[in-house]
């Protein structure tokens, strides 16, 4: 996957603009965001949705409301989507034998933060908002993720309202394990679904 780096360049230079008016302005102390920004980034990790996905694993009552509705069921477990100026909702996608989720945000790059933690750099690159809604399984053979040729792809196109979280299929012999095992096996990618688990 190729990434794209100018246009972080053009848009820390906007922020940091922003930043400067609302300082000069008296709106925010000057470390003020700053250290809004390290609180919030310090409980947001892929071990959330790690968490999310092991109890839905393990609890097929907190599964059905998870996918029902995502906001109300992760608030059970201390978790919310809030972060900016209101809170998005979340969409919880199951990976099946025949279906396989991704995310992405065409436009930008809006992610569940809170549940999986800063979006890593090729999830913001050009290629992959581009390239994954048009060849959806070319782009995760990229990351090695082959798909039988019967299993539809479903690409979800997260926004400003809206984030998804992809709930993982979980791999087979894990039976005897705990939540707390479950856990570690989630990664980031099986997350967004560019990856199994």
């Amino acid at each position: 996957m190729t990434i794209d780096h100018h246009d972080d360049a053009a848009v820390s230079q906007t922020v940091r603009h922003l930043e400067s008016l609302l300082e000069d302005r008296g709106i925010i102390a000057a470390d003020e965001l700053e250290h809004a920004i390290e609180a919030f980034l310090a409980t947001s990790t892929p071990l959330n949705g790690s968490r999310l996905v092991a109890r839905a694993w393990v609890d097929e009552s907190f599964k059905e409301r998870l996918l029902a509705n995502a906001n109300d069921a992760i608030a059970g477990l201390g978790l919310d989507m809030e972060g900016g100026l209101h809170e998005a909702r979340l969409k919880v996608v199951e990976n099946t034998a025949e279906t396989h989720n991704v995310i992405v945000c065409t436009l930008c790059s809006c992610y569940p933060i809170a549940l999986l933690g800063p979006s890593p750099g090729w999830y913001k690159s050009e290629a992959y908002r581009s390239r994954v809604v048009r060849d959806p399984r070319g782009v995760l053979r990229e990351f090695g993720l082959e798909l039988p040729v019967h299993t539809s792809i479903t690409v979800w196109d997260s926004s400003a309202e809206s984030r998804y979280m992809v709930l993982p299929r979980r791999p087979a012999g894990t039976d005897a394990l705990r939540e707390d095992d479950l856990v570690r096996l989630v990664t980031r990618n099986g997350l967004i679904g560019t990856a199994a688990v």
